[in-house]
């Protein structure tokens, strides 16, 4: 994690799993709240899959992101895909809104991710410590015309 953005979404992560928690949660006990999920079981093995995710995404593996985000775009895309469709079709959103909203949410929140550890996978890491030297010309070995330039080994 080397900018507060990569925190930023690190977090959103975090916050999304836990909200996917309490819906799973609620529809488990029979409760009431303003987001079903789509399928109790599938939400369930999705949760221990994010929590995988989280894991290689906190340790910048971009195979975490690219499973998180193929698993959230098959979960919830498929939802709102057949939440937007009767609106194409010449009909009317019936839809619940909320779940639509949160389905959306995730895709984007998933897809964020895959771009982050995509554009931060090409930079090399800096080390201030060493950088100053190994970056600089000035004190590169400077070798005089006469200079013995034979690697003597003894023997």
């Amino acid at each position: 994690m080397r900018t507060f953005a990569n925190w930023m979404i690190a977090m959103f992560m975090i916050l999304y799993w836990g909200f996917r928690v309490v819906v799973a949660y609620m529809a488990a006990n029979y409760s009431e709240f303003f987001v079903q999920p789509i399928n109790l079981t599938v939400e369930i093995i999705l949760l221990f899959v994010t929590v995988i995710c989280i894991v290689l995404v906190f340790k910048r593996q971009i195979i975490g992101a690219i499973i998180y985000f193929l698993s959230y775009l098959a979960y919830f895309g498929l939802d709102l895909f057949n939440a937007i469709l009767p609106v194409f079709s010449g009909g009317t959103l019936e839809a619940d809104y909320m779940t639509a909203f949160t389905s959306f949410l995730g895709i984007i929140l998933a897809f964020a991710v895959l771009v982050d550890l995509s554009i931060d996978k090409g930079r090399k890491p800096k080390d201030k410590k060493t950088d100053w030297f190994y970056t600089n010309k000035d004190y590169d070995r400077q070798f005089d015309d006469r200079a013995d330039r034979n690697n003597y080994k003894t023997l």
